[in-house]
């Protein structure tokens, strides 16, 4: 950086009145002063938008870290249900040809895994699949509704019919 001290300047001024004159100084002056403010203003907002772009970086950098993390518990996780599902499946298997197989033609031993369990559903009941497991009159019965209702609708039906309908205003 320059290093300006107070008789430099004092030198500078006085060159900068003989140059231009006393009457086109100040605004020659004003004029330097702005542009020198617009120059630091720059500056700083290149050096926020750097320090951004850093702070941007390292976040990026612990989000592919935190990502890989996640991935590696996930795997480690699926590999031990796995296992167990496997020597469950093995363990029934020895179990039911000791007692001779399967009377009820069942599954053979088979405990599905969890990748096939969870992958077919992705682990919800679809909407339908919910609403239809209810009868229509037991949802009669217990009001629930069966039909969509706009708000307008649903206060007219079940507003009193007793005399004239009052205003909001009266």
């Amino acid at each position: 950086m320059i290093d300006l001290g107070i008789s430099k300047l004092a030198l500078i001024g006085a060159v900068a009145l003989i140059v231009i004159g006393p009457e086109r100084l100040p605004k020659v002056a004003r004029t330097v002063g702005a542009l020198v403010g617009r120059a630091q203003r720059y500056i700083n907002d290149v050096k926020a938008e750097v320090s951004r772009e850093v702070e941007l970086e390292e976040l990026r950098k612990m989000r592919t870290e935190f990502e890989d993390a996640a991935r590696d518990v996930e795997r480690t996780i699926h590999k031990e249900v796995n296992e167990q599902t496997q020597a469950l499946n093995e363990a029934l298997g020895g179990v039911e040809s000791a007692a001779g197989g399967s009377a009820g033609g069942g599954s053979g031993g088979f405990v599905p895994s969890w990748d096939a369990a969870h992958k077919s559903h992705n682990g919800r009941k679809s909407w339908r699949v919910k609403q239809g497991a209810r009868p229509l009159w037991f949802k009669r019965q217990n009001n629930v509704r069966v039909w969509a209702q706009s708000g307008a609708a649903r206060v007219k039906r079940h507003r009193p019919a007793s005399g004239r309908a009052r205003s909001f205003f009266e």
